[in-house]
Order: C-alpha cells, then sequence, then structure tokens
C-alpha cells in the first residue's frame, strides 16, 4: 500500500496553506490600517476638528443622504470616512427612494493599506498619506486627496 499522499492531496494542502497566507497578511494589513485610523482620529480631535453627521454622496448629483455615521471625510469626493472610534467608512451608495426618505444605515469595513487600489490610475493613495493630508486641511471637507 502507497501511504504517501497522491497529488491531489498535497495540491489542496498547498492551496490551504496558502489561502491560511493571505489571510493573515490580509489581517495584519487591517490591523495596520486601523491603527493609522485610531491615531488619525486622536490627532485631529487633539486639534479641534469637530466630527459631523456624514452624508453618503449618490451619484454625481453632488447629493447625499443621511447616514448613521457621525465623524470626517477622508476624501474629496466624500467617498470615504472615519467615526468617532476610528471605523471605516465606504459612503458611497446607489440612489433609492427608501435611502432618500429615511437615510442609510452603513457599516464599517476592513480599512485597506491603500485607498482605491485597482481604481483608474492616480486614484489610489497610500492611507497613510490620505490621512496626512486630511489632517494638513484641518476643518471643513477635504480639498484634494490626489498625491502631489
Amino acid at each position: 500500500m502507497d501511504t504517501e499522499p497522491s497529488w491531489r492531496e498535497k495540491r489542496r494542502e498547498a492551496s490551504a496553506a496558502h489561502a491560511a497566507a493571505l489571510e493573515q497578511r490580509r489581517a495584519a494589513e487591517t490591523a495596520q490600517a486601523r491603527a493609522l485610523l485610531t491615531d488619525f482620529v486622536r490627532e485631529v480631535t487633539a486639534r479641534g476638528v469637530e466630527p459631523q453627521p456624514l452624508r453618503a454622496p449618490v451619484g454625481g448629483s453632488g447629493g447625499g443622504y443621511r447616514t448613521n455615521v457621525v465623524g470626517w471625510y477622508l476624501r474629496r469626493n466624500r467617498s470615504l470616512g472615519v467615526d468617532r472610534e476610528g471605523n471605516f467608512y465606504i459612503l458611497a451608495t446607489p440612489a433609492s427612494l427608501k435611502s432618500r426618505l429615511f437615510g442609510v444605515r452603513l457599516l464599517p469595513s476592513d480599512p485597506p493599506l491603500t485607498v482605491g487600489l485597482g481604481a483608474r490610475d492616480g486614484e489610489s493613495i497610500p492611507l497613510r498619506q490620505l490621512l496626512a493630508l486630511r489632517l494638513e486641511e484641518g476643518e471643513g471637507p477635504p480639498s484634494d486627496t490626489r498625491p502631489s
């Protein structure tokens, strides 16, 4: 009897190990990003920049829906935000009559170390750099989030 694992079993084990390593790396990156957001909230609060009710932008209309989130916008287009506890939110939402009438209930997302990764050229930026730009701007919505 052959006690050596088959090729299929070896591939399955290798695939499982690869998936576990990927998940471990993703968890480590999320932890780093959460630490950056916590530092940002601490610093923006220390600078006296008050959090505000965040709105979820809708399409290109310039309007937006009320949300359950109070915090700071991170991008010029107001598509990303952070609340007072350092939770990261993707604010963009599809248009709907229900959302227009009652607002949108947002849930926090895992923050990325690079915001906009996979987007069009010039739209991705390291989270650390985005937060530094936002701190430089002080009060009010961000004026620009693109790298110089």
